[in-house]
């Protein structure tokens, strides 16, 4: 019959009532009848699939209202999979001529059960020959003793699932066999229901309640869609079986436990179950972005960062000097040659011996000064002092567009990797992804009991699609065994999701783990896994734990929400952790504590409670070229006896400081971009933490007992090597390189108890003053730092301190350039250009002030106060405006000594912009940035300052010596 003759609706319709023969049959009849067969697929076939009593939904137990890509698909395998068990013997496709002569097997069909042929399934046993089907008519079938099946047979009930129940225990001593559609309940005398020691079984579409089945080496099985109530699978050693499609549900203990290296020794099946394993992919769900306020929009950061601040006065980038005192003298004789330029010193001098004595205000002067054209004038005396060591750093600082495509461009640099980028750039987590060993399990469903999945002794097995939920944990791994955990739910466990310890491995990516009320993925005692591409998120607890030693590669992964830290490391943990979003936790995002380590790289660290990274009680991390932004307190912590190597981070954004530390801290704070944190950029604090200042998450309530006992006693030699090998051991805190600009209070806020190196940074724009040491017990040294353009002051010490300030650039600040309660060295420092007095000492001040350069456009240069003493001396004042120079009281005139100073006045321009040569401005490095490795290692702050010796200044001009 043509098909042109009828509709094809009609045809269609014609089709849809034939029966599976006839369609294959009709199949075969020329190509548009077997379209028309193909077209049937959501109907005919559908039909044929969901009325065959031995199937059950092809997505159950885990989407039961997904439809297949295909139903004619899924009727193939299914109609495949029943044969499995009957291909004992390898195909002969190099002689299909021989399969003519094949003897085919003669099976028969035997009915166990009342009105059946025989009244038992013993009596059946023994009448059955190899490859017979017996069908278990509806009913009880029970059994006194141990059932043997000596030969292949097939066990299939009749009627719907439930009608035919089966109690026994059955031990099977063939190659193979098949069960199906059959209740396995265990019988009075033992909870095993099945065991194989050798040969392969098929379980299809069972039930087993309140027993065990048991698979040893080199034994292997199949099993699918099939319901375990109480029940549990245990395996033992075995090269490869598939568990797919089944719902494990009330296990007393785990429901499924993979015990063993795979066997060597593998039987018949285990070809064909490759080719299973290779053919059926578990289906790859795509994460619910709804879900996930990162993945949104690529953009998430664009709400956090908002308008970049700026500083009002925009320092340059044009190269200039420092001259020092000495220099300065010797070029005063050599400039009474000319004539000007000596008319104008000698008045300066005049002007100071009458004010020197004088006992005045300092803010006497303000109002004789104040004009419509303060502007233009403060230009006429301002000093080059852009182009020092620092200046790429202060461009940086003082570019806001730049600071805000450089965010941006970090976080798309940053942006998660997916799956399949991470497995094509490491070939170890491609091939865990790719082995098939052990025991395969796929889209099953494991709820409402105590435990999923237990693999130990060198077990392997691969866990792909499946949901755990309501149980107390989902995946243990332990004892060297390897896991491979792919697109797997795992919420609500009461304790940890996934548990790995003792030498445990393997691989666990692309999994959606949430609201466990432990851990979400626990690493202890050695486990080593590949932790990738997970959203690990809304725990009651961390999100992530590494104890005791655990190590790991935890990469490209999502976490958020968590009651406590994204990531807990301690104990010794050691983890590498890269490529990480961590966000709106409730706590810290990453803690270190309790001498856990790592190497923390390239991590998005965002909008959590508390700290971005919290470091203590011997925490010791490495924590490079992170974004630490928009949090709700500090962006780095390191609480009391913390350590670690800060370094190359972006701290932005925070609404606490950017880095806040304890005294009794030893971190190496190097090179980090800290700005637009609400408070401080780094504050330093002395009080002691008690157990009551953790936040939520910090504290002791976890419970890693074993851990805190068996702490420092099986570390890794080879690791502990390159640890040591990547650190320079640092005695004292150190804060060097970092650029400290536009945060709300001061760039530093120091309470200390402990010495303290603040080193080579550039401290800019900050809403408050630069520096502000208010407690200092010992020694704090500054060395070589770029202060500039604060909202106040550029650097102020309290009573009772100790600094030494050497080798500074203290310029355009918006206050004084110096205030000094405290005692200590201020030595070799440029303070230039800023609002009020250059340097001030009040109080009982006891200072060393030398070789100084100093101008001060409205007051004084240098103003002694009060009862300040100590030495004044070779320094180097260039008159601002107001012409003042030394303020000192008659009073301390014996305790405090002021000499040799110098007193700089020009009127004209070009003199002004030739001041700051010779040396060059401050700071000035030796080799440029190349200091960090040197104060690292010593820790000795020294005056890193260029002189130029030599010239002409003894036989000509000032401007020859300074050209």
């Amino acid at each position: 019959m043509e098909v042109s003759v009828l509709p094809v609706e009609l045809w269609q319709l014609i089709f849809s009532y034939l029966r599976l023969p006839d369609l294959g049959r009709c199949s075969r009849v020329c190509r548009a009848w077997s379209e028309l067969v193909l077209s049937l697929d959501r109907t005919r076939w559908r039909q044929l699939c969901l009325c065959c009593l031995q199937h059950r939904h092809p997505n159950w137990p885990n989407r039961p209202g997904v439809e297949p890509p295909s139903w004619r698909e899924v009727f193939k395998q299914h109609y495949l999979a029943s044969k499995t068990w009957t291909k004992t013997t390898p195909d002969l496709d190099s002689s299909n001529c021989l399969s003519l002569f094949r003897r085919r097997k003669g099976r028969r069909q035997l009915c166990v059960g009342t009105g059946g042929e025989f009244s038992s399934l013993r009596a059946a046993l023994a009448a059955a020959g190899p490859y017979d089907r017996l069908v278990l008519l509806p009913g009880v079938h029970e059994e006194q003793s141990e059932v043997l099946l000596k030969v292949p047979v097939e066990l299939v009930g009749e009627g719907t699932l439930g009608e035919v129940a089966l109690l026994a225990s059955i031990d099977q001593h063939c190659p193979t066999a098949r069960l199906c559609n059959v209740v396995l309940m265990p019988s009075r005398f033992t909870p095993l229901l099945y065991k194989t020691t050798s040969g392969y079984v098929q379980f299809d579409n069972c039930n087993f309640e309140s027993g065990q089945l048991q698979i040893h080496a080199p034994g292997t099985c199949q099993v699918k869609f099939c319901t375990f109530s109480q029940s549990s699978i245990h395996l033992r050693s075995v090269a490869l079986c598939i568990l797919e499609h089944c719902e494990f549900t009330g296990s007393e203990n785990a429901s499924v436990t993979v015990e063993g290296c795979p066997s060597s020794d593998r039987n018949w099946a285990c070809r064909h179950l490759a080719v299973l394993a290779k053919s059926c992919p578990v289906s790859m769900w795509d994460p619910d972005l709804d879900g996930c306020p990162v993945a949104r929009q690529d953009g998430w950061g664009e709400s956090c960062l908002g308008p970049v601040r700026t500083c009002e006065i925009v320092v340059g980038a044009e190269r200039s000097s420092f001259f020092s005192a000495a220099d300065a003298q010797a070029l005063v004789g050599s400039a009474q040659e000319d004539t000007e330029f000596g008319e104008n010193l000698q008045a300066s001098k005049e002007e100071e011996e009458e004010e020197e004595y004088l006992a005045l205000d300092s803010n006497s002067s303000d109002s004789d000064i104040h004009s419509d054209d303060e502007e233009g004038a403060r230009a006429a005396y301002k000093l080059p002092c852009q182009a020092h060591s620092l200046s790429h750093m202060l461009t940086d600082a003082t570019d806001s567009r730049l600071q805000s495509n450089r965010l941006h461009t970090l976080q798309r640099d940053l942006k998660l990797k997916s799956l399949q980028q991470e497995l094509q750039q490491d070939k170890e987590a491609q091939s865990l992804a790719s082995s098939l060993q052990g025991c395969i399990i796929r889209q099953c469903l494991f709820r409402n009991g105590k435990g999923g999945i237990f693999i130990y002794s060198r077990g392997q097995a691969k866990v792909e699609g499946n949901i755990f939920r309501d149980l107390i944990y989902a995946v243990r791994c332990i004892q060297s065994s390897k896991v491979t955990m792919l697109r797997n739910d795992i919420h609500h466990c009461k304790a940890s999701g996934i548990f790995l310890r003792l030498s445990a491995g393997g691989l666990i990516a692309d999994n959606n783990i949430h609201s466990n009320f432990e851990a979400g993925v626990d690493i202890r005692k050695g486990a080593n896994p590949f932790v990738l591409c997970n959203k690990i998120h809304s725990g009651l607890r961390s999100g992530i734990v590494v104890v005791g030693n655990g190590k790991g590669i935890i990469r490209s992964n999502q976490i958020y929400g968590n009651k406590e830290a994204g990531i807990y490391i301690l104990y010794n943990g050691n983890p590498a952790v890269s490529g990480n979003h961590i966000f709106q936790g409730l706590a810290a995002g990453i803690a270190v504590n309790e001498n856990g380590r790592g190497q923390i790289t390239g991590n998005i660290i965002c909008e959590n409670q508390w700290g971005g990274v919290d470091i203590r009680h011997g925490g010791d991390p490495v924590l490079r070229n992170n974004l630490i932004s928009c949090g709700y307190s500090d962006g780095v912590v390191v609480g009391e006896r913390g350590k670690g190597l800060i370094e190359g981070n972006v701290i932005y954004g925070n609404k606490g400081c950017g880095v806040w530390m304890m005294s009794s801290s030893l971190p190496h704070l190097v090179n980090n971009q800290i700005s637009h944190n609400s408070i401080y950029g780094v504050a330093v604090f002395c009080h002691k933490d008690n157990a009551g200042d953790y936040p939520p998450g910090q504290g002791g309530s976890e419970s890693f007992q074993e851990e805190r006992e068996g702490v420092g006693g099986d570390n890794d030699p080879d690791s502990e090597e390159e640890y040591l090998a990547a650190r320079h051991p640092i005695s004292v805190a150190l804060v060097e390189l970092n650029s400290i600009n536009h945060n709300g209070a001061a760039g530093l806020h120091i309470k200390s108890s402990e010495a303290l190196n603040i080193i080579a940074n550039v401290i800019h724009g900050n809403g408050d003053g630069g520096v502000a040491v208010l407690q200092s017990s010992q020694l704090t040294r500054l060395a070589n730092n770029s202060i500039s353009c604060n909202g106040r002051g550029g650097v102020l010490v309290e009573a009772d301190c100790q600094v030494e300030l050497r080798g500074n650039g203290i310029y355009e600040n918006s206050s004084h350039g110096i205030v000094s309660k405290g005692e200590g060295v201020i030595a070799e420092n440029d303070i230039i250009g800023n609002h009020r007095c250059g340097l001030q000492l009040l109080q009982a001040a006891d200072m060393k002030v030398t070789k100084n350069r100093i101008q001060s456009f409205r007051e004084y240069g240098i103003a002694v106060l009060d009862e300040a003493r100590g030495l004044v001396q070779e320094n180097l004042i260039f008159q601002g405006r107001s012409k003042k120079s030394i303020l000192r009281p008659i009073s301390n005139a014996e305790d405090c000594i002021i000499q040799n100073n110098v007193l700089l006045t020009f009127k004209k321009r070009f003199d002004v912009e030739c001041m700051l040569i010779n040396p060059p401005a401050r700071p000035q490095l030796e080799g440029g940035a190349s200091m960090s490795c040197v104060a690292a290692a010593g820790q000795r702050v020294s005056s890193i300052t260029t002189r130029v010796d030599g010239g002409c200044h003894n036989h000509g001009s000032i401007f020859c010596t300074v050209l």
